[in-house]
């Protein structure tokens, strides 16, 4: 056993001789390189998240369901898609420093300092109490917006708004958080609440808040937005004016954007695209 123990190392010495200073650099570097490639992450990635047909169902429950003695709903031929953003490495979803790098290289995500997206200190559970009082907020918003909309348009839209007296809305849609569908969820519940086929039969995406004065606002991730609203078949994209600077010259191949900066040209402008009149809508420009 001495023996064999003295072969191996005189062979170890050998091979540390026959190597440079450099090899060993190398090797050392390789090595604290891989170690800082698995340690905890201080970046966020985000990415185009899931989409939602505000029209459609989830879970077997419809996405936004309104009820009441008289109220009546309609259906629409086409979809309308609140659009998303996939975030790792806020609190509760950790990443790894290679996963930053793989996504500082991938052309559809991004990423930034967690700093610069969440406050720093966080913990996962007050991250996500924060997501789901923004979604929640953001739906009580869009019943009472869109609710007042169709009963000050009632002649326009073709409903008689007595029946609309004690309506309740209710939105249901899991595992989405955050305010930026407002402006979608009010469109829907508008759609729902008028006889007519405002789509046309067409996929039509957007994204914006909206707040009690029916303007739409800026939201964050819309070049995301976009590439997922295109993935799941949308042809149209409803943009918050205020976000026009990050759209123009982003937006997909087979994706036409729309400026909107209301709830009523947010309308006007589904119901033009319904009717086959959408190419004359106004593009986001610089």
């Amino acid at each position: 056993m001495f023996v064999d123990m003295f072969a191996r190392c005189k062979r170890l010495k050998h091979y540390v001789a026959s190597r440079s200073p450099q090899y060993f650099a190398g090797a050392v570097a390789v090595m604290l390189a891989i170690v800082v490639l698995v340690l905890p992450s201080a970046y966020v990635i985000e990415m185009p998240g899931p989409t939602q047909d505000v029209l459609g169902k989830v879970d077997g429950d419809d996405v936004i369901a309104v009820s009441g003695t008289q109220v009546r709903t309609y259906k629409d031929s086409g979809k309308l898609l609140l659009v998303t953003v996939s975030a790792s490495g806020v609190p509760g979803y950790p990443i790894v420093n290679a996963q930053a790098v793989w996504a500082w290289a991938n052309p559809h995500m991004e990423i930034m300092p967690r700093e610069a997206v969440v406050p720093v200190g966080q913990t996962a559970d007050e991250y996500q109490q924060k997501v789901d009082s923004d979604m929640s907020g953001s739906q009580d918003e869009a019943s009472s917006v869109g609710l007042k909309y169709v009963k000050n348009h009632a002649g326009e839209l073709g409903v008689d708004a007595s029946l609309l007296q004690g309506a309740h809305v209710a939105m249901h849609v899991d595992k989405i958080g955050g305010p930026s569908a407002g402006m979608m969820y009010t469109l829907g519940l508008i759609d729902k609440l008028t006889a007519a086929n405002e789509s046309g039969g067409q996929t039509i995406a957007g994204t914006g808040t909206i707040n009690a004065k029916g303007k739409v606002g800026k939201i964050g991730g819309i070049r995301l937005k976009m590439l997922g609203a295109k993935r799941d078949g949308a042809t149209w994209f409803l943009a918050p004016k205020d976000n026009c600077s990050e759209v123009v010259g982003h937006v997909p191949q087979g994706l036409r954007d729309v400026k909107v900066a209301t709830l009523d040209e947010a309308y006007q402008a589904l119901v033009a695209i319904g009717k086959g009149q959408g190419d004359q809508l106004p593009h986001c420009t610089a």
